[in-house]
């Protein structure tokens, strides 16, 4: 079976280099299959459409996710054992 890939060279700053591959070791994905699937998202519209879902829930849900989020940041008081 023939690779149809091709190989190419760019040229990163050394931040960006770390922080991509940081990025694709989170992911579990070795840093070529990262920058491959970037270019895919970014080319076929599959990331705008994600970031516009996303929106859609923040504008839908955001207050009660604000109102989750400030419950789960807020300390549990324990109150005194009344049986102690």
């Amino acid at each position: 079976m023939t690779s149809t890939k091709k190989q190419t060279q760019v040229r990163l700053d050394e931040e960006v280099l770390e922080a991509g591959k940081a990025a694709a070791r989170s992911r579990h994905l070795d840093f070529n299959r990262y920058v491959e699937r970037l270019i895919i998202e970014d080319t076929t519209g599959a990331r705008a459409a994600g970031m516009a879902a996303a929106q859609r829930l923040i504008d839908e849900h955001g207050s009660f996710l604000d109102d989750l989020e400030q419950e789960l940041d807020t300390p549990y008081d324990r109150q005194p054992d009344a049986a102690a």
